[in-house]
Parts: structure tokens; C-alpha cells; sequence
């Protein structure tokens, strides 16, 4: 039993120290660009059936999309960079 305790303790104490600082706010900037993703994907999908007079407005939303997108790629960048100096 002792062991088992000892063995546990040691493992998540290497798993404490083992993650980075910043694992939480990687972790939201991952979701984040899946949504960013998601979004993209379904404005993709609106230029199959909307009208021709709205299509300038999807233009916008997929440029403005498509820069949030290389922005949070910028901060998990940033962040990976900062880990691994």
C-alpha cells in the first residue's frame, strides 16, 4: 500500500512539473481556433445557396474569420516559442 501511495505521489508530481506554464491558455487558444475553424467551414457552406446581392457580406465575415485565424495561430506560436526558448 505504501508503495502504491509512493508511486502515485512520484508520478503526479512529475506530471505537475512536466506542463508547461502556460498549458491552460494554449489549451483556450486551441479552442478557439477549432471554432474559428467550424465558423469558417459553415460561411464556406453559405456561398452554395446564398444570394448574390449577400455574397460581399460572407466575403467580409471569411476575411475577417480567416484573420482571427492567423492571429491565434500568431499567439500559439508566441506561446510555444516561450516554452522553448
Amino acid at each position: 500500500m505504501l508503495w502504491r501511495v509512493i508511486l502515485m505521489y512520484i508520478s503526479l508530481t512529475t506530471v505537475a512539473l512536466a506542463l508547461h506554464e502556460n498549458t491552460f491558455a494554449v489549451f483556450e487558444l486551441r479552442e478557439q481556433l477549432q471554432m474559428l475553424y467550424l465558423n469558417m467551414w459553415e460561411l464556406l457552406h453559405q456561398l452554395e445557396y446564398v444570394a448574390p446581392h449577400q455574397r460581399d457580406t460572407v466575403y467580409r465575415e471569411i476575411a475577417d474569420i480567416r484573420q482571427q485565424i492567423q492571429d491565434t495561430i500568431a499567439l500559439l506560436v508566441e506561446h510555444d516559442r516561450a516554452q522553448h526558448p
